[in-house]
């Protein structure tokens, strides 16, 4: 039997177009129960119990549960535990769900895809019996909870035929709107509010608080502390008119009563200040802004605001303590900024919270603050009675809404990650706040793999270069196992008619699209991922360990697949040809940096692998010189590598990242065939090739750093990225030779984000790499970790004909949309490996106080912005205001004869102050310069904790001495 299906829709000229679809109906869908004797069911159809068992007293018979979608799409965290069982989601549901949240989608497939659960999905819009037509003038979402009525209804009829003494389950609807609920009683369907069925349910302690808050209208909101939000429609007319505009919040790490949002037609991003500046916005929220008329416009706060534990409750006391230092700035400023303020919400970004709960001045409450380990999430309140038992746990939250007449979010608990403090909790809260994929892969995902014992069949060798006989070796750090690229040089012995000596050179990198193929479950889960995630105790990978670690990694001695870029090149590092193909390789040596380093300053080593390094080294110079004579920038970020223990994983030192010639060397042919590769599928693809663009930084996004550096004796020059290259190079300063150094951290945090783009959507003078001066550029050298590199080896894989094109490289919307994931993955990837420096950094100072050198990031009002080179890590130092003068046109701190500013080497002790559990951090205190009455004086022994590090040191070295005497006993009984 079939009906149809009516749509109207408009078409680009405006004309109204009918379009009508057959709908088939059948009568032989299942209805899924154990108990029916209707439906022909086999026992793998079958999902629902004959006699499912009632947890919730309010019903005490058996019955299944249909729920409709607002019940799905707000209470997922209650779903997912395991109290609720023999469950019916109807298509309608599925449908819907579909179309307005897909995560949501996935985690109730997921339910619905373990059978202990007992969720079964009934396909009501296809049965003859429950499919309901939309009727005149009938809302969309009226029909759909018209729909799921009728499949209620005809489960609790259907049940009922052919049952014993009338025994049968019943049916309850679970609903939270309240106009469907009352229709369902009048249709005799029996039915509850989530929360009052849940909160019936015995047995599963905690379930209550995962219940999401409902959401108070705007317009019903009393005692209301912020401005209503406009309507979408009211939003839609505003932006169209040009009274508002659209842009996505940034809250500020240092001062939550600020933030800002990027608009587009704006150079600067428009400043959004104090509780109603911000109404209610979140970080990450696409939201609807106002401007302010221009004499209300202000400079960015310069307040680093400290960690408060206590709950102010629901006032917005501190708005006039940040407007009293946030002044209107003079019109000819220029650190002027548009500011405006947030009317709307487009969209929000709302995800699970990582943090602890803040302690309840009332026993026996059951109201608490929830403070998250973000500082640029509000606090948030939830209602628990777990608090006892939660309080020294690290948790998870979510949010449901953000009333008007409340200070703070509303949200509910979700999951317990672990003791305070403890490190797998610790790390777990930095993944999940980072948003980092770090899941064990599926089954799915590790069928896609070959045996353990793979070896490259003959076949497969025969269509590919076979390098082998090649003196090819891999430069890494040390202790690198996922091995991506190789390198060999060697010379060509026939002369060119130039007279100029001429090399062949070639970049071998791993073939991972051999293994990792299109659409693939294993695919679809590396692109998710996007990229390796490398933390200081551990690694999350992009794929399987076997493939990362093994059959890709360009081990030495070993057969690999790889994907070759090789040149022709002259002694000058001119580049003569280029050549692309598949390959077998076989590494002759896998090398970290120091050890390529030796084997090229060691004369006595006339071997097949140090003459190759040298010629490559060589070159590699050569090419180096001119990228920065071209206007490449050399710039800066502080790197350190921590010592960790053996067994605990815990870090015992730190130390700065040696970085040498080979560094470089492996530099700049990893850049070479990044370049190489781009120009050709520019010109292969020049509407779908995976790009990768450094868009040069707006001159604004320099005014502070040229304003410390001209302090220091310095006028740069950033008209162009060459001009301020050559300026970087000549700001010296003898006998500070960490300076120039500094300039160039500086200089990186005024860059843009490099990101990827498909090079349909921009023009080619949008291609260029500002910080490396190049017109044009990919990243082809490491796909075991990126999988932006995997999608254009499958493109350079077509264009040379070594493998398949496939429709998905060709779809441009497609493009843009992975795009969007890779960078988005690819900035979180970079502030999980930075948060997972600090967690380690913190663990380090539990039981040490140290005196370091420091130098000065910036000057705010009320504190030093410092950097410590040892470690690499960054914090404020505050100034009490009664001591210290503040200059806000110089950024000046002046206290007597001493005058602190940008750049300034100073001494401070550390040490970590953990009372603040949720925000532990280093403390610093200045030692030099002297100012009496705030520097630290050592006028007694630092604590005790210092002694308990040298014991700790001790231990190893003593357990370490143990393991070389019984290794040296072993050899010596070995020798006898």
């Amino acid at each position: 039997m079939w009906t149809t299906k009516t749509f109207l829709t408009k078409t680009k000229r405006g004309n109204i177009l009918k379009i009508v679809r057959e709908h088939y109906l059948r009568d032989d869908l299942l209805c899924g129960s154990a108990a029916c004797n209707v439906c022909p069911h086999k026992d793998s159809e079958i999902s629902l119990d004959a006699e499912p068992e009632s947890i919730c007293t309010l019903y005490d018979y058996p019955h299944y549960l249909v729920l409709d979608s607002n019940v799905v799409l707000h209470q997922i965290d209650v779903l997912e535990e395991d109290a609720l069982k023999n469950v019916i989601i109807l298509q309608t549901v599925l449908d819907e769900v579909k179309h307005q949240n897909t995560a949501i989608l996935q985690r109730l497939l997921e339910i619905i895809g373990s059978k202990k659960r007992k969720f079964y999905t009934f396909v009501n819009e296809h049965h003859k019996d429950t499919y309901v037509e939309r009727q005149p003038g009938e809302k969309q979402n009226d029909r759909n909870d018209r729909a799921i009525r009728k499949a209620a209804s005809w489960y609790e009829t259907h049940l009922s035929f052919g049952t014993v003494d009338g025994k049968f389950p019943k049916v309850v609807l679970l609903t939270d709107d309240e106009n469907n609920r009352k229709l369902a009683q009048e249709e005799g369907i029996v039915c509850s509010t989530v929360k009052d069925y849940i909160e019936n349910v015995t047995g599963f302690v905690g379930l209550v608080d995962k219940l999401s808050k409902n959401v108070i209208p705007e317009t019903c909101s009393k005692d209301a502390l912020y401005p209503a939000h406009l309507t979408p429609s009211a939003i839609q007319a505003g932006i169209r008119n040009g009274k508002m505009y659209q842009g996505t919040f940034h809250a500020s790490r240092e001062n939550f009563l600020e933030g800002t949002a990027s608009v587009n037609g704006f150079e600067k991003p428009i400043l959004l200040q104090g509780h109603i500046g911000i109404n209610r916005a979140v970080d990450g929220d696409v939201v609807a802004i106002e401007l302010l008329p221009e004499e209300e416009w202000r400079k960015p706060s310069d307040i680093v605001l400290e960690d408060k534990a206590d709950d102010p409750g629901d006032l917005l006391e501190e708005e006039s303590e940040l407007l009293k230092t946030a002044k209107p700035a003079d019109k000819g400023d220029d650190d002027i900024t548009p500011t405006g303020k947030v009317v709307g919400i487009i969209r929000r970004k709302w995800r699970q919270y990582c943090g602890i709960l803040l302690p309840s001045k009332f026993p026996g409450a059951t109201q608490h603050l929830f403070t998250p380990a973000e500082k640029r999430i509000p606090r948030v309140r939830i209602e628990t009675r777990q608090s006892e038992a939660l309080s020294s746990q690290r948790i998870l939250v979510a949010l449901d809404s953000w009333p008007r007449n409340s200070r703070y979010p509303r949200g509910h608990f979700v999951r317990a990650l672990g003791p305070i403090g403890d490190k797998n909790a610790e790390n777990e809260v930095l993944l999940l706040e980072h948003d980092v994929p770090h899941a064990r892969f599926s089954e799915a995902v590790l069928a896609c793999l070959p045996p353990d014992d793979w070896t490259i069949p003959e076949e497969e060798i025969a269509k590919r270069q076979d390098l082998r006989p090649l003196c090819i070796c891999s430069v890494d750090p040390p202790g690198c196992t996922d091995i991506d690229d190789a390198l060999h040089a060697r010379v060509i012995p026939v002369s060119s008619a130039d007279g100029l000596k001429r090399y062949e050179v070639g970049v071998h990198i791993a073939d991972v699209t051999h293994f990792v193929r299109p659409g693939s479950a294993l695919d679809r889960e590396a692109a998710a991922r996007a990229t390796t995630v490398y933390l200081v105790d551990r690694r999350i990978d992009m794929v399987p360990e076997l493939l990362s670690s093994n059959l890709c990694s360009l081990r030495g001695g070993e057969e690999r697949l790889a994907f070759s870029c090789v040149w022709e090149i002259d002694e000058n590092a001119h580049v003569h040809t280029t050549k692309f193909h598949k390959s077998v390789i076989k590494s002759r040596s896998a090398m970290t940096y120091e050890e390529a380093q030796i084997a090229i300053d060691d004369d006595k080593r006339k071997d097949e692998v140090a003459t190759s390094l040298r010629i490559l080294n060589k070159l590699a110079k050569k090419m180096k010189k001119k990228r920065l004579d071209n206007g490449a920038l050399l710039l800066a970020s502080p790197e350190i590598r921590f010592q960790v223990d053996s067994e605990t994983h815990d870090p015992i030192e730190v130390q700065n990242k040696k970085v040498m010639d080979t560094n470089s060397m492996v530099e700049e042919f990893m850049l070479l065939a990044n370049t190489s590769v781009a120009e050709r599928l520019a010109r292969d693809y020049p509407q779908c090739a995976l790009l990768r663009r450094h868009p040069a930084p707006p001159q604004a996004f320099f005014q502070n750093f040229l304003k410390a550096a001209k302090q220091q004796g310095f006028d740069l020059d950033v008209s162009t990225n060459k001009a301020f290259s050559k300026s970087l190079d000549l700001a010296v300063i003898p006998g500070r030779p960490y300076f120039n150094t500094l300039l160039r951290i500086m200089a990186t945090r005024c860059m843009q984000q490099a990101v990827y783009f498909p090079s349909g959507s921009k023009t080619a003078e949008e291609f260029y790499h500002y910080g490396l001066a190049c017109p044009i550029y990919t990243h082809f050298t490491s796909p075991i970790r990126r999988y932006a590199d995997v999608i254009v080896h499958r493109l350079l894989a077509a264009a040379i004909g070594a493998d398949v094109s496939h429709a998905s490289l060709l779809d441009t919307k497609q493009a843009d949309s992975l795009c969007d994931n890779l960078n988005y993955r690819h900035r979180q990837a970079q502030r999980a490996g930075r948060a997972s420096v600090a967690l380690n950094t913190h663990i380090l100072f539990r039981d040490r106080v140290e005196i370091e050198a420091a130098v000065v990031l910036a000057v705010k009002r009320n504190a030093l912005q410092l950097l410590i080179p040892k470690y690499g890590l960054e914090g404020p130092l505050y100034l009490p205001a009664e001591k210290f003068l503040y200059n806000e046109e110089e950024h000046l701190q002046t206290c007597g004869d001493v005058v602190l500013k940008t750049f300034d080497e100073l001494t401070v002790r550390l040490s970590l102050d953990s009372s603040n559990l949720q925000h532990r951090k280093l403390v610093f205190q200045l030692v030099n310069p002297v100012i009496p009455g705030f520097s630290y004086e050592a006028t007694q022994p630092e604590p005790m904790e210092v002694v308990e590090v040298t014991d700790k040191e001790l231990q190893q070295k003593k357990r370490k001495e143990a393991a070389e005497s019984k290794a040296s006993k072993k050899k010596s009984r070995k020798s006898k």
